[in-house]
């Protein structure tokens, strides 16, 4: 179920298979139960060109290791069965999923309990027979927004948009924030959005600290961490930490963003 318990909501990006599945699955579990809304459910990508140096090298390390989509969506069944409640996205380049097939994509999305699909090269002008497919089977489709999408675009991203919908905080890859105008440009796409839309609103890109996390709360309805979860499994696992380890420093972190936006995990 896409829900967020309180703001900001947080959402948790982890690219699944890296190191390994047994990691992601640890990682996963213990940022449920932290205190994350939903999980974004990476596929690995051989060329993930939107993502910065962090996910790449996860991505590769996934992909070496053999994890593919069919892997991620047992994962997904295996938490579905232990975390009911939890939001769970899959979040994928569009190459995976045409090689999958389309239908059986979702068609196996809605038997391992997906709630929705944020596919991140996947436009508008192509998503027909993706969107048709995606209602037939109850999965909410998520579209990203970007800052220098034209007010015309929001609206049909804010039409074709199911959950809530994804805003760019910037241009460029995925990563650490490089600039100080960073939050003023979310700051405004997030008011544009609102204009066309009632959904809730997750902002992305460059969220890696506390005071992030707290300043995303005062214009956005929840927060999208990805590079700063996969730096902490990447410097765990390569320093030869367990898996249980690395779960362990990623719920500590998460529980430090809740405390520095005043809000709780859940017991």
């Amino acid at each position: 179920m896409i829900a967020f318990s309180s703001r900001p909501g947080l959402v948790v990006y982890v690219t699944c298979g890296d190191p390994d599945l047994t990691t992601s699955r640890s990682v996963i579990m213990a940022a449920i139960d932290a205190g994350a809304d939903v999980i974004e459910l990476g596929v690995p990508f051989s060329d993930p060109l939107a993502d910065g140096p962090i996910i790449q090298r996860a991505s590769q390390r996934a992909v070496s290791a053999g994890t593919s989509l069919e892997n991620v969506l047992h994962l997904a069944a295996e938490i579905r069965r232990a975390r009911q409640n939890a939001g769970l996205i899959i979040f994928s380049y569009l190459n995976p999923i045409l090689r999958f097939g389309l239908k059986k994509f979702c068609e196996q999305a809605e038997k391992a309990g997906i709630d929705g699909a944020l596919i991140t090269d996947l436009t508008l002008e192509e998503a027909g027979e993706y969107r048709f497919l995606m209602k037939a089977h109850r999965l909410a489709p998520i579209f990203l927004a970007a800052p220098t999408s034209s007010d015309g675009r929001l609206r049909k991203i804010a039409e074709a948009s199911q959950g809530f919908i994804y805003a760019v905080s910037r241009t460029g890859v995925t990563g650490p924030a490089q600039s100080s105008d960073t939050k003023g440009d979310a700051t405004q796409l997030v008011k544009r959005i609102r204009r066309c839309s009632k959904l809730p609103i997750a902002v992305g890109f460059g969220i890696s600290s506390p005071d992030d996390f707290h300043a995303v709360g005062e214009f956005a309805d929840a927060a999208v961490v990805g590079s700063a979860i996969m730096r902490m499994i990447e410097e765990n696992t390569s320093s030869g930490a367990s898996s249980a380890q690395a779960a362990q420093t990623v719920s500590a972190w998460i529980k430090s963003l809740r405390a520095a936006a005043g809000t709780k995990s859940r017991p």
